[in-house]
């Protein structure tokens, strides 16, 4: 249903690894680049998966940053979009198919998360940064077994009309978003057309404001004219 570029990089000798691709019917395009940045091991994931369902064509794209190991977000990649796509009202009910969280980090310190955290027993306490239990720094998550009464895997979800006001879309790791805004993401992507070279130059500018994470920036461009941005 689309095709891929050629592979840049070599994910097993730490080098910065990139690619990208368009679907078959031309209605958007998309790149990604990922690296382990200024860490030894490597916990962020990507997927990008075009498919056809119900004779239309669909574009699925995500970001897994582990932490505290990578197995599980790996499992997030190789299993998320298979069963999302086999889910019975895939196309007919988004909420309840799939989620997109756009532009907002479930952080445990924010006044609705800790208030669900703790209606269920939990707590939230200061340690380098706000963390559930004094452990975790993320209030929603896959995994993380000893928390997962506190810790819920349930998503935000919004959903957005893709019409000539939206241009591209920018998912990416803590790696990007811990030293670059949203505004100055989309204004380092907006000149570039190719999205393959907009994930490498978010990656690059992140390695050059010294993140401290691994790196991943996927960029899903619509090919419809110009208008307005979106970032997730």
């Amino acid at each position: 249903m689309g095709y891929l570029s050629n592979v840049i990089g070599n994910p097993t000798d730490g080098s910065p690894v990139s690619g990208g691709g368009r679907s078959q019917n031309d209605k958007f395009s998309y790149g990604y680049a990922s690296s382990p940045g200024k860490r030894a091991s490597m916990e962020d994931f990507y997927e990008t998966k075009i498919d056809c369902v119900d004779g239309q064509i669909i574009g699925l794209f995500g970001v897994f940053d582990g932490h505290g190991g990578a197995k599980v977000a790996e499992y997030v990649k190789e299993n998320l979009f298979s069963h999302l796509l086999r889910h019975p009202k895939f196309m007919s009910d988004t909420k309840v198919a799939i989620a997109i969280a756009v532009s907002k980090d479930h952080k445990p310190d924010q006044t609705d998360e800790r208030q669900r955290i703790e209606d269920a027993g939990g707590f939230v306490m200061w340690a380098g940064t706000w963390r559930v239990g004094g452990v975790l720094a993320v209030s929603r998550a896959f995994g993380d077994k000893l928390l997962k009464q506190y810790v819920v895997v349930d998503p935000e979800i919004r959903e957005e009309v893709v019409d000539n006001t939206l241009e591209f879309l920018i998912l990416a790791s803590d790696g990007l978003w811990d030293v670059v805004s949203n505004d100055e993401a989309v204004a380092m992507t907006r000149s570039i057309q190719d999205p393959e070279e907009a994930a490498k130059k978010l990656l690059q500018e992140a390695y050059k404001r010294e993140s401290s994470d691994n790196i991943t920036c996927v960029v899903v461009r619509f090919l419809h004219g110009q208008g307005s941005s979106g970032y997730a």
